[in-house]
């Protein structure tokens, strides 16, 4: 068990930053926040030509065909640059479901577009507060042979606004499944809702008899090895955001002069950013563990993804409210950058089900190995 990456996927991250840093800057954040735009789509067709969206698709599907280690790097370093983008929603999640589908045509037709950058997906799970519980889906679908129809609303879809189709949550006689639509059908209506971070536009997905292809082999165990494989990468995403709003901070605490001193000399301030540098650390190995869980495909992976997203999610919310505060009252200005991490952090926070959903995730997977522990015993 080794837990770092290795000499080809540091070289890569390198690679990665060079190009991110040059191309994924703040300004192209506010671009998009300052326009109607749902996405930069130059930016989004730049890592299309990198093949990034499809790094860990296979090649039959038009995919790189590497490894999920690949994918948390990248996850990392796009999160660092805070890119405005549906990529862990397209990648991490659609991708991952029509992955765990049985191949169908829709899996053959859809999965490529995706890999290419071509088609964006998005997750519709959410119907209201604390919406991943499957024994609490009010949307339906009705049909057979794959051929189904999805009515019911989703309240709370993350980069729905500039996705071609959803990977919709859905009850079909009773049993949970995972259901494709593509948007732009006539049984659609989209609805822009205002979010915290108008950089990954939110929307609400009502569906009148859409028509919709089942997922097959897709039930309520692989829905949530789904959510724990996108877990892992979010929390790679977050661990990247809360890394560089950390730098953001130090780097403000050592330029930064009051009484004649650095202001990161100050007890108050250096243990502060201590503190959150442990916390970085701490969060970073956890993460390890998740990833090396996915990609070797450890049992351990739902107490492992759960932990991550539990850690990475409170990490990148303490670093980015935190760099605001180091900056004082400069930091709440929309000219500083500090909260573009905290929109994004919070967003994060709420995605793929809070923090409540993720706890009882842990708890049970603790629980299930305890009683493997005691039988064994």
């Amino acid at each position: 068990m080794q837990f770092n990456f290795s000499e080809d996927q540091e070289a890569m991250r390198e690679e990665v930053r060079k190009l991110l840093a040059k191309e994924s800057t703040s300004r192209r954040v506010r671009d998009v926040l300052e326009s109607d735009r749902t996405l930069d789509k130059d930016l989004w067709q730049l890592l299309a030509d990198q093949g990034w969206q499809g790094i860990a698709i296979d090649e039959v599907h038009g995919g790189a065909g590497a490894g999920y280690l690949e994918l948390c790097v990248l996850a990392e370093e796009l999160g660092r640059t805070l890119a405005p983008l549906p990529f862990s929603s397209s990648v991490f999640v659609a991708a991952e479901a029509l992955k765990l589908a049985q191949e169908t045509p829709v899996v053959s037709s859809w999965l490529p577009k995706v890999a290419s950058g071509e088609a964006i997906g998005c997750f519709a799970i959410a119907e209201g507060v604390g919406g991943a519980h499957w024994g609490a889906l009010k949307c339906v679908a009705e049909g057979s042979g794959g051929a189904f129809a999805v009515s019911g609303t989703k309240s709370v879809v993350i980069d729905g606004m500039s996705a071609d189709f959803a990977i919709v949550a859905a009850q079909t006689n009773g049993t949970p499944g995972l259901f494709l639509v593509d948007l732009m059908d006539g049984g659609v209506r989209r609805e822009h809702i205002d979010g915290i971070d108008e950089s990954r536009p939110l929307a609400c997905l009502a569906f009148d008899n859409a028509a919709a292809d089942q997922l097959g082999g897709v039930g309520p165990a692989e829905i949530d090895q789904l959510l724990d494989r996108a877990a892992t990468l979010m929390a790679f995403e977050q661990l990247g955001g809360a890394s560089a709003a950390l730098e953001m901070g130090v780097a403000y605490a050592k330029e930064r002069y009051a009484f004649g001193r650095q202001i990161g000399s100050f007890q108050s301030i250096k243990h502060k950013l201590a503190d959150l540098y442990a916390e970085v650390e701490l969060t970073r190995s956890n993460c390890f563990m998740a990833a090396w869980a996915l990609s070797s495909g450890d049992a351990s992976l739902a107490e492992a993804a759960a932990s991550a997203r539990l850690s990475a999610s409170k990490l990148y919310f303490n670093c980015a409210k935190e760099n605001i505060q180091v900056h004082g009252g400069m930091g709440f200005t929309w000219e500083l950058d500090g909260h573009l991490h905290y929109r994004r952090a919070r967003l994060l926070s709420a995605a793929l089900g809070g923090s409540t959903y993720w706890r009882e995730r842990l708890l049970t997977a603790l629980s299930r190995r305890n009683s493997s522990d005691t039988r064994a015993a």
